[in-house]
């Protein structure tokens, strides 16, 4: 998924001389005033890196896709994320929730701590489940959805109920005592890319010709060198690959942020050995519009989504470096087959009605799809937390 969590440095804001074409019909297919911006930058200072341009068509504060009033997620919408499918979604990440809060030893109140809260369904779900069913742990819960976007939250608080004690923040708090947890969202946050040229590390930079964006190999950034010099491994030669930078960062953040629990990632990925492996000749990199896959990234600027997937690997050796135990790496498909998400479909459909039962069995074969949602993966690192078993990484290995 592709949350607006937090506008990163690098946008390329419009420059205060540059003056907007006049024409008479305003594109619908992107933001040309964007897209002029980008090209009167590149003009007037040189060729910028992808990640800046990543940077800039998704997270410019006024004209970024992720800025936008549209909203983004939906089934009308660019994509959808397994909490848009169904409340099934929300309801087994509050039991692992409720059992991280039993292994803390049930105190009197936790903080649930979600970065990146997209449409405010997945908060409205899980808040509704243990309102319904675990009114203890309901009643211990502080709620902060991380979103420092207006627009975000004015469609958060459109989805959550009236009366619900939710509070935003446009940065993670300090001293969490509870769980930090996001769904689909490192995978949207800018990225390098960078190719292996005769076995030398080389950096995607962007350029434009007078005519389309195009590509130019560059000397890479120092921090590239020493991510893959700490994983120990390279792209093939000849291959393409993305370095997600940002969300190390953020997690280091939220390592910082955590007193005490856990962290729970759920996001789109591989082990690095899969990641950066030499048959992955053009890495993960995607644009989705309109429900739709596609590789032109240069396409739809400021319309379009793009989004990547995430090195879990970097993400557990940031994690333990900045003081979190890694309690396992799972699928999705594992993680809620492990809390009991086909319990939904125990009672009869002459019990639970046909078409609600028909609902919850689409709705679980997608979540568990192997070649879809069901591939995300699960992350859960710990903080200050004795030997504990969670049930949602009962087949991790």
């Amino acid at each position: 998924m592709r949350h607006s969590l937090i506008p990163l440095p690098g946008v390329v804001n419009q420059p205060a001389c540059y003056h907007h074409p006049v024409t008479e019909f305003e594109s619908v297919t992107e933001n040309s005033l964007l897209k002029a911006a980008l090209i009167e930058r590149i003009r007037a200072h040189g060729d910028i890196s992808f990640r800046d341009f990543m940077a800039t068509v998704l997270y410019h504060p006024g004209m970024g896709y992720y800025a936008s009033a549209r909203d983004p997620i939906g089934r009308d919408a660019d994509y959808v994320t397994s909490a848009e499918l169904s409340p099934i979604f929300g309801a087994m990440l509050g039991r692992q929730l409720r059992e991280m809060w039993e292994a803390l030893g049930s105190p009197p109140e936790i903080d649930l701590v979600e970065a990146g809260a997209g449409s405010g369904v997945l908060a409205r779900d899980i808040l509704a489940w243990a309102q319904r069913t675990a009114p203890d742990f309901f009643a211990a819960v502080h709620y902060k959805i991380i979103e420092p976007h207006a627009e975000a939250i004015v469609r958060q608080l459109e989805r959550l109920p009236k009366s619900s004690e939710i509070t935003h923040s446009p940065g993670l708090p300090s001293n969490v005592k509870g769980v930090i947890f996001s769904n689909e969202l490192l995978d949207a946050m800018p990225v390098h890319r960078v190719a292996v040229e005769n076995g030398v590390l080389r950096e995607i930079y962007v350029t434009h010709d007078g005519a389309r964006f195009t590509e130019q190999l560059r000397d890479p950034a120092p921090e590239l060198i020493r991510y893959f010099e700490a994983l120990g491994l390279m792209p093939g030669e000849g291959c393409r690959a993305e370095v997600n930078l940002a969300a190390l960062d953020w997690l280091g953040t939220a390592a910082a942020s955590l007193n005490l629990g856990f962290l729970l990632t759920i996001d789109y990925g591989y082990e690095a050995a899969d990641l950066y492996a030499p048959w992955r000749t053009d890495g993960t990199l995607l644009a989705f519009y309109r429900q739709n896959p596609s590789t032109d990234l240069y396409a739809r600027i400021g319309r379009q989504d793009l989004t990547t997937h995430v090195d879990f690997t970097a993400l557990r050796l940031v994690g333990e470096v900045n003081g979190l135990r890694t309690l396992g790496l799972v699928t999705q498909s594992q993680f809620l087959e492990n809390l009991g998400i086909t319990e939904a479909l125990a009672t009869p459909p002459d019990s639970t009605g046909l078409e609600e039962y028909a609902a919850r069995r689409r709705a679980i074969t997608e979540l568990l799809d192997p070649g879809g949602l069901g591939r995300i993966r699960v992350l859960i690192q710990a903080k200050g937390v004795g030997d504990v078993r969670l049930t949602g990484l009962a087949s991790a290995g």
